[in-house]
């Protein structure tokens, strides 16, 4: 090894002890294929404290991802992207098909999907408690919690990020969209 090659090693080396700590957090990407929010690349930064309207990232818990996997609306382990409509406190209710969140339509759910097996269908009001939350996406043929219900918070992975998606789904992808 030459005087140069040990200097560039030490100096490499010397740079990783320095500045390891710096890039620790994991770079985390989803590619969303449904067209219950854009299309596109979106990235997921850890959340500590939710607020309405968030886009998150949440792992279905088993028997919906069961129930999705057996229908072909998703592969095993793919998370799903949806939009936080009730937090703990909050009321949220199911009236026939009407959704309501502290008295206020938030959409309706469809009794069958668009190839007519049915859906999940739960009625009634229930005051969310602390670790819940209820997920709805603003397009009306998303599975999200007027079907389901709410889920616990520990199914949130994190706040989704538009990167690169199509938000007009014309094929037009915008590079970091705003979400809505």
């Amino acid at each position: 090894m030459t005087r140069w090659s040990i200097i560039a090693v030490m100096l490499a080396g010397t740079a990783a002890v320095a500045f390891g700590g710096v890039a620790t957090v994991p770079v985390r990407l989803i590619w969303n294929s449904s067209a219950s929010v854009p299309l596109g690349l979106y990235t997921i930064t850890p959340v500590e404290r939710l607020t309405l309207s968030d886009l998150v990232a949440v792992r279905a818990p088993e028997p919906i991802e069961r129930f999705m996997v057996a229908r072909g609306s998703i592969a095993a382990g793919v998370p799903l992207l949806k939009h936080v409509r009730a937090l703990p406190g909050q009321t949220v209710c199911r009236a026939d098909s009407i959704i309501t969140v502290d008295g206020a339509q938030m959409g309706a759910a469809f009794a069958r999907d668009r190839h007519g097996r049915e859906l999940w269908n739960w009625q009634g009001c229930r005051k969310l408690a602390e670790g819940e939350v209820f997920l709805m996406n603003a397009a009306s043929d998303s599975f999200d919690s007027r079907y389901f219900g709410s889920l616990p918070l520990r199914s949130v992975i994190g706040r989704a990020i538009p990167l690169w998606t199509d938000e007009d789904g014309d094929g037009r992808f915008r590079w970091r969209a705003s979400v809505h």
